[in-house]
């Protein structure tokens, strides 16, 4: 009876181990599931319009399939400069000065700070600029345009410009009038946003469900993909949500589409109404695709909610060693680890970074300065007093922190 008693003790920890409890309910570990790498996009509305761009072009590698982008602007718009973020990249006012970041990206490609730009060239561009739109004004997004037009053949990108819709999401059946700027940020237009998105990164898709959803969602824990699990000092909330439908938890081949809320448009701040009535979710549960909705979190530097791409918190930040921008690939990387074709088993290691770099989890820079490969997220020196802990997500990639869970161990 004794061992009895001591493996239920050893379940009980376990659970709760891999469970705790937030203002949504339980949160879980993130599951992995059958996805293949080949087939993840993302999309977003502005701040996370801003958020997709980054994540399509730091990690083109991985975002393969393709992007949509409402209300966003070019990759480094903001120069890490608030005034120039308010400014030129929301108001139209003033010079973006698209040469000068069209030769950043360039420079950024080929020193590794982003994956190289000719992984662009398969994926599809979905463009959705409000004529309307008082907060990013149609001038920013026709210079997303043109910065996608270097990297993707036009036929790949389809522009949307055409729609009186203020600052939101476009639906055909949840929100406020389409003129309305103001929360959720979901308006109903008649037109159906995420739909157009989907289908056309995906091609053809079988038609959204008209009935109860099949799926369920989760609430899912984001701070074991921050390297010093402390995610809410870094913008971004302890907790994020997931639509996965019945077929993809069965096991059946999946996709994975990323759709990151706007300013003062996460839990928090509108509740449900993103991740709930946003439009995705109809289509991903006749489509097997699963929706991840990561959440921002407010800061004193980021008092709406918003998704950096200005660096109120990472110099790095449009990067692919910028904070928030690892915790959204590792994300990725642990539902993907799922796939049938390619399962990968998280690993980590704590040690010196003489050790690492020896073993090929890390790299010395300048300066006797050691980074991690791949998201070349900074170790500290090169010594072997200097310790760290490391963390193989995906084949070839390393960050830092531990593995996202207990069951990854």
């Amino acid at each position: 009876m004794h061992i009895l008693r001591a493996a239920a003790r050893f379940l009980v920890a376990a659970l709760i181990g891999l469970c705790s409890i937030s203002a949504w309910g339980v949160v879980v570990a993130l599951p992995r599931y059958n996805v293949s790498v080949n087939e993840v996009s993302v999309s977003g509305l502005s701040s996370g319009g801003y958020m997709a761009v980054q994540m399509h072009f730091a990690y083109s590698a991985t975002v393969r399939k393709g992007a949509g982008v409402i209300a966003g602007g070019p990759l480094y718009c903001s120069e890490s400069n608030v005034l120039i973020a308010q400014g030129p990249c929301m108001n139209g006012g003033g010079s973006r000065d698209l040469p000068f970041l069209l030769s950043v990206v360039q420079t950024w490609s080929g020193n590794g700070y982003i994956d190289p730009t000719r992984n662009l060239a398969g994926s599809r561009v979905y463009l959705l600029s409000g004529t309307i739109d008082s907060a990013v004004l149609p001038p920013v997004m026709d210079d997303l345009r043109a910065m996608y037009a270097r990297f993707i053949p036009r036929a790949h990108i389809a522009y949307k410009n055409d729609l009186a819709v203020e600052h939101a999401v476009p639906t055909d059946d949840f929100g406020n009038g389409c003129s309305i700027k103001a929360r959720p940020y979901i308006n109903n237009c008649n037109f159906d946003a995420a739909g157009n998105i989907l289908r056309w990164i995906y091609g053809s898709l079988r038609a959204r469900k008209t009935g109860a959803l099949s799926g369920v969602f989760i609430n899912f824990d984001q701070a074991a993909f921050w390297g010093n699990f402390d995610p809410a000092v870094h913008g971004m909330a302890d907790s994020g949500f997931a639509y996965v439908p019945a077929n993809c938890a069965a096991g059946q081949a999946c996709r994975l589409h990323v759709a990151f809320h706007g300013c003062e448009q996460n839990a928090d701040s509108v509740g449900d109404a993103f991740y709930r009535n946003a439009g995705y979710n109809r289509w991903a549960d006749t489509n097997n695709i699963i929706v991840l909705y990561p959440q921002a979190a407010r800061t004193a530097a980021n008092p709406y909610g918003c998704w950096d791409w200005w660096g109120y918190d990472d110099l790095n930040f449009p990067a692919k060693s910028g904070g928030q921008m690892v915790a959204i690939k590792t994300m990725i990387d642990r539902i993907v680890s799922g796939n049938a074709a390619a399962p990968f088993q998280c690993l980590d290691w704590f040690s010196d970074n003489v050790t690492h770099v020896a073993n090929r989890r890390a790299y010395v820079g300048l300066g006797q300065q050691v980074y991690a490969v791949n998201s070349n997220q900074y170790l500290g020196f090169y010594s072997a007093f200097a310790y760290t802990s490391v963390r193989n997500t995906s084949a070839g990639y390393f960050a830092y922190g531990r593995c996202s869970s207990a069951i990854d161990r």
